[in-house]
């Protein structure tokens, strides 16, 4: 995810709007419409806009009567932290590596049960990655035995 990208997103107020509805629950776009009084072709072009950037996901959900909603969620946390002093300047996205498990964390929200195999996928990878923190602590601990 490209911070440039999150913040030029952000920088509308609209989608910031979007997105502190989104908090409360996941929302089709009729409702996101009706609830900002914004057209549904605006709103869609801003739901598209997030989406691609991975700041929502969407998944469809049946209904009593008529054709399955697409609902919107907020995907993962993002935090993003600013910088500003005269000798620099920094942008930093803080959490970033379980946006992953966040993601597969709001689908099974959404009611998305076929996700075990990505699960499954994603703890082999922490499982790499905690091994070789492992051994980086040891070296670290222990620098004689290099």
């Amino acid at each position: 995810m490209d911070i440039e990208e999150i913040l030029d997103v952000m920088g509308c107020k609209t989608r910031r709007e979007i997105l502190n509805l989104l908090r409360e629950e996941p929302r089709f776009v009729s409702e996101i419409s009706r609830e900002l009084d914004i057209g549904q072709k605006a709103i869609i072009e801003h739901l598209r806009a997030m989406e691609e950037l991975g700041i929502l996901s969407s998944s469809f959900q049946k209904i009593e009567r008529g054709r399955p909603r697409k609902y919107y969620d907020i995907s993962q946390d993002i935090e993003i932290q600013i910088f500003i002093s005269p000798e620099s300047i920094k942008l930093n996205i803080i959490g970033e590596e379980f946006s992953e498990l966040r993601n597969v964390e709001g689908r099974i929200r959404m009611g998305e049960t076929e996700v075990a195999n990505e699960l499954r996928r994603l703890i082999k990878k922490y499982e790499v990655a905690k091994r070789h923190a492992e051994k980086l602590l040891a070296e670290v601990e222990n620098p004689k035995k290099r």
